[in-house]
């Protein structure tokens, strides 16, 4: 027969009452979890479900037409890999791929530094501060239908304030939108003033979360303004510029609505700027060709997917999540 041991010697009934109730019986915590989770389940109904018809269904159902010939009417002929043959001998294919490569490797950099700058002089104590941060922050919650128009207009050859400007100062007045040459640098020029904004929200409140003891302590050994940018701000804002660096990438490799409302259909204007998402309009929407549309929105979720593990793997390298 077993003795009862010390601590249960002093235990009170009351107390052991107590005990049972903090520490439920496995099944009936099992149930209670149950019932919490089908509560969860049906208030995230709506959002799975909307997630499922408008993202995952059509994503899955653009993989299946990319392997076949399809006008959107007529039934869909199975053709195998004669879409994507289609597209690497297109030389308007290989020429939208460097556009938007090029598009993305110019856009994504210069409105992350253009965004540090600014969070940095807006991160500082002065009079209408919120104001200045409100200005930056309008051209994110514009349309980009609206900001098209505006900068066409403002690219205007004859009547742009942006020639009549120049020539205020005797400067050259490019075509801005009909030189092909600088053409797709005036559409970065429009995207970057267009998406700084956000990075600038996200970019400051990286730098209001970075502790002012370092700084403090950076001070004191005599650390100038330069140095302690380069040692303490910048490594302490690489997860903020991480997750800027994705999203930016993501974005830019997706743009359309800018160029399309900036240029139009304008055959000869339109090659210098050709993206890969100006493909699947085209090939779907103008010439009916679902299936070849397909194929090249195949190739650009799987260079936006191949992109992002890539960043994800050398992240480790550069982005400092310790103080």
């Amino acid at each position: 027969m077993e003795l009862p041991s010390n601590s249960d010697k002093h235990i009170n009934p009351y107390q052991q009452g107590e005990k049972q109730k903090l520490n439920p019986s496995p099944k009936k915590s099992k149930k209670l979890f149950t019932k919490e989770a089908m509560v969860a389940y049906l208030f995230i109904a709506p959002t799975l479900l909307g997630l499922f018809i408008f993202y995952i269904l059509p994503a899955l159902g653009s993989f299946v037409l990319s392997f076949t010939n399809w006008d959107g009417i007529n039934t869909p002929e199975f053709v195998a890999l004669d879409n994507f043959i289609l597209m690497i001998q297109d030389p308007l294919f290989m020429r939208s791929i460097i556009n938007t490569a090029v598009f993305t490797l110019l856009s994504v950099p210069l409105s992350i530094m253009f965004a540090i700058i600014i969070s940095l002089l807006l991160n500082q104590k002065i009079k209408g501060m919120v104001f200045y941060r409100t200005l930056y922050f309008l051209p994110v919650v514009t349309m980009p239908v609206a900001v098209g128009m505006v900068w066409k207009w403002l690219y205007n050859t004859e009547y742009g304030i942006v020639n009549h400007i120049l020539g205020i100062f005797n400067l050259p007045q490019p075509a801005w939108l009909f030189d092909p040459n600088i053409s797709l640098i005036s559409v970065i020029i429009v995207y970057v003033w267009m998406t700084v904004g956000n990075n600038v929200i996200l970019v400051l409140a990286g730098l209001q979360g970075i502790e002012k003891s370092y700084y403090e302590a950076a001070q004191i050994d005599g650390a100038s303004k330069t140095k302690q940018f380069f040692k303490i701000t910048l490594p302490l804002l690489t997860p903020t510029l991480f997750f800027v660096l994705i999203t930016g990438m993501i974005s830019s490799l997706q743009v359309f609505d800018l160029i399309f409302v900036m240029i139009g259909n304008t055959t000869a204007l339109l090659e210098p700027l050709r993206t890969l998402v100006y493909g699947v309009y085209e090939f779907g929407f103008k010439y009916g060709q679902m299936g070849v549309a397909s194929a090249q929105a195949l190739i650009l979720f799987l260079t936006i997917l191949l992109v992002t593990i890539v960043q994800f793997i050398f992240q480790k390298k550069w982005v400092h999540y310790d103080a």
